[in-house]
């Protein structure tokens, strides 16, 4: 940083990316844990948690195993058919030569048209898990997410 900036700049801290002030109640113009009741102050009671205690408490919600299961019902089927394919043709080169030698079209042969196949295969693997992820887990996500960052900021005042 000196390098850039010199000596006098004080050194750069990366905040949350996510934090905005008036989601959050930062704004509020009579202080953080304060409610106004007829023009009174009263400070609202807050229980006191850590961080870890507040992880472990969505990692135990429904809508935290319900992101993982729908995780793992795509991701271990979509893993094993993959390896599988892969080793199948690992398996099939090294062992059923003629197989893999014989022509298809012009140059082309079964193994090399085999081995486009695993490109195309990661290729639309890929492509499958964002769709699934962007249609089945990204809101969940992000709303556990959001509920996880709020229940921080809460426990830090």
């Amino acid at each position: 940083m000196e390098k850039e900036a010199g000596p006098g700049v004080a050194a750069v801290r990366l905040d949350d990316p996510w934090y905005e002030a008036p989601a959050t109640g930062w704004d509020d113009p009579y202080g953080a844990g304060a409610d106004a009741v007829d023009g009174r102050l009263r400070t609202v009671e807050r229980r006191s948690t850590s961080a870890a205690e507040i992880y472990l408490e969505v990692q135990s919600s429904p809508a935290f195993r319900e992101v993982r299961r729908r995780y793992r019902r795509f991701v271990v089927p979509a893993a094993a058919a993959f390896l599988l394919w892969y080793l199948a043709y690992v398996i099939v080169a090294t062992t059923a030569h003629d197989l893999m030698a014989r022509p298809v079209a012009g140059v082309l042969n079964v193994a090399m048209v085999a081995g486009l196949g695993q490109f195309l295969t990661t290729f639309l693997l890929t492509w499958a898990y964002a769709r699934h992820a962007r249609l089945h887990r990204d809101r969940g996500a992000l709303e556990l997410r959001w509920e996880t960052q709020e229940m921080t900021r809460g426990a830090g005042r």
